[in-house]
């Protein structure tokens, strides 16, 4: 298995995305460490992986509060032994639809303050156990790049950007200690939209019409994806974006 022995947290480990990479990276061997601010979804994922025999622990908290961060790392390496792999895939609470003209400052800001926020709280507090440990795998998910015609995104791509910016920086200073932070790009993911979303029909055929392919990556191949560059199979890889949009992002 690709990441036996590893501890990976995820944080949004009961929304779609982070759920998927809690699954894969459990079947890959690694001890997960599931964050969210609710306990429900969170219990539902760590239940699917002790199910098929895989370890995962739960804890509820928002990965904007410093202290709850910092001490939940800790407390992970006081328990695991370890922190080998740090995933942030949060909802930061961007408003969509709406358009610039009409749009609060406040819903544009949001984004983009939750997004740095949280990042760095994440970042840090696993960086100062990577290092000690002299490696370690920071994931994010997004990436920058042109917003697709027709929609309203709000500040969301700017704080893709802003993500993208920080990855680059983070990159450098932490490479030196064998920290390796990689971005997987996906320009949506139509599984990803909950059946009772308003319009979501319209999205998810908006998103697969936008690809070169015909259809966005699965929530099952995010996993697998993120579990492959959280591995040692792909440990020449850092500072950089995994482009798994389907050709929806040719950049």
């Amino acid at each position: 298995m690709e990441l036996d022995g590893k501890n990976a947290v995820i944080y949004g480990g009961g929304g779609s995305i982070g759920g998927a990479m809690a699954r894969a990276f459990a079947r890959e061997g690694a001890a997960v460490f599931l964050v969210g601010r609710t306990a429900g979804p969170l219990d539902a994922v760590a239940a699917d992986i002790r199910a098929t025999g895989g370890t995962a622990a739960t804890a509820v908290f928002d990965a904007l509060d410093e202290r709850a961060v910092d001490e939940h790392a800790d407390a992970v390496v006081a328990q695991a032994g370890s922190l080998d792999i740090s995933a942030n895939v949060i909802t930061h609470g961007d408003v969509q639809g709406t358009p610039i003209d009409e749009m609060d400052v406040e819903d544009y800001l949001r984004p983009v303050a939750t997004a740095v926020r949280t990042t760095f709280l994440t970042v840090r507090a696993a960086a100062r156990h990577m290092k000690r440990q002299g490696g370690g795998v920071i994931l994010a998910f997004g990436g920058e790049g042109d917003p697709p015609r027709g929609y309203h995104l709000g500040g969301l791509q700017t704080a893709f950007t802003a993500l993208e910016a920080m990855r680059r920086q983070i990159s450098t200073e932490l490479a030196p200690h064998g920290v390796r932070f990689v971005t997987l790009r996906s320009g949506g993911v139509a599984e990803s939209i909950p059946e009772d979303y308003p319009g979501g029909d319209q999205i998810r055929s908006s998103l697969d019409e936008s690809t070169l392919l015909g259809r966005t990556i699965s929530l099952a191949e995010v996993g697998a994806i993120a579990a492959f560059v959280a591995s040692d199979r792909a440990r020449t890889m850092t500072a950089a974006t995994v482009n798994v949009s389907a050709g929806s992002l040719m950049d």
